[in-house]
Order: C-alpha cells, then sequence, then structure tokens
C-alpha cells in the first residue's frame, strides 16, 4: 500500500523544487558526487566514440569471402555505438555537464584502444576486446553510481545489455574461423 505524502511534505518537495532551478534535473536529492560522474561520463563517451571509429574503419577495411556479412554488422554495430554516444552525451548535459567531443585526448579518456587489424579476424578479435572492456567498465560504473543515480544507472544497463550482445556475437564469429584458415583472411 503506498502512502500518499502529507500536505506538509508536499510543501516541503515544492520548496526544495525552488531552490537553485537552474540545475534543472539535478535536485538537492540527487545524492551521487556529480563532479566524478561527469567525469566518468566523458569517459564512456569517449569510449563510445572509440568505438564508433574502429567499428567504422574495420567496415570499410574488411576484405576476404567471409568479409561482407561481418562488414555490415560492423556499420549496425558503430551506428549502436554511436546512439550510445549520444545518450550518454544528453545525459551529461541534463546533469549540467558538457560532453567532451574534442579528439584532442580522445584515446587517453577512452577505457579501449583504437587498434589497426590486418586480417578479417583480427579486426573481430580486437572489437571482442573493446566489448568485453567496455561491458565490465560500465558494470563498475553502475556499481560506483548504485542507487546514487537511477536514471544514469539505468540508462547504462541498457547500453550494457547492448555490448553484452555485440560481444556474443563476436565470439562466435571467432568459432567460425579456424586457425587454419587465417592466411585466407588477410586484409590486402
Amino acid at each position: 500500500m503506498k502512502i500518499k505524502p502529507n500536505e506538509s511534505q508536499v510543501e516541503n518537495l515544492r520548496d526544495q523544487a525552488l531552490v537553485n532551478l537552474e540545475q534543472g534535473a539535478v535536485t538537492q536529492g540527487y545524492s551521487a558526487n556529480l563532479d566524478e560522474v561527469l567525469y566518468y561520463l566523458n569517459e564512456a563517451l569517449a569510449t563510445e566514440l572509440v568505438c564508433v571509429l574502429r567499428y567504422r574503419s574495420h567496415h570499410f577495411l574488411a576484405r576476404g569471402v567471409h568479409a561482407k556479412g561481418i562488414a555490415q554488422e560492423f556499420l549496425t554495430h558503430a551506428g549502436e555505438e554511436l546512439a550510445h554516444a549520444d545518450m550518454i552525451a544528453a545525459r551529461i548535459v541534463q546533469l549540467g555537464g558538457d560532453p567532451n567531443f574534442s579528439p584532442e585526448g580522445l584515446n587517453a579518456r577512452s577505457h579501449v584502444e583504437f587498434a589497426s587489424a590486418r586480417s578479417l579476424v583480427d579486426m573481430i578479435r580486437e572489437n571482442l576486446i573493446a566489448e568485453r572492456v567496455a561491458i565490465d567498465s560500465y558494470r563498475d560504473l553502475i556499481q560506483y553510481l548504485a542507487d546514487d543515480d537511477p536514471t544514469t544507472s539505468r540508462m547504462l544497463k541498457e547500453i550494457l545489455a547492448t555490448e553484452e550482445s555485440h560481444a556474443d556475437e563476436l565470439a562466435d564469429w571467432l568459432d567460425d574461423f579456424p586457425n587454419s584458415k587465417l592466411s585466407e583472411l588477410i586484409v590486402n
């Protein structure tokens, strides 16, 4: 049974809402360390942007008999990573921060690397490594937030689910390429 707030509690909420109106969604009830959350979200943004660039690069560089379908999936993954970056950037703004899209220092802010790859198998492997790093990074951030920022936590859980799906798909692709066929998968 839900307990209805009494009139004085409602008045108190109204009074609190009037304080610092310019902070928008960040009310007095926001209990996370805002500066740290914005820092970590900008790291996540950089991570997603590096993933977009790596997937798009691999989309264009993939060659070989098995490459067409996988290259198209790389492009699909790039689009999903870009959607994650957009979600994170929007949340940073909602929290009163500035999303850092600057290419300067992008690799340093990112948790993943932009690794070049010469074969389709190496491309799959590099993307799988990045997805696994992102998965653990998001899990850590979700645990850090706990109940202090449920909106950001819910967004990160949604992103995490997609990253896990990407990792599962990439791992399946690696199973399709026995080591004896690696020489056929070299990118020119």
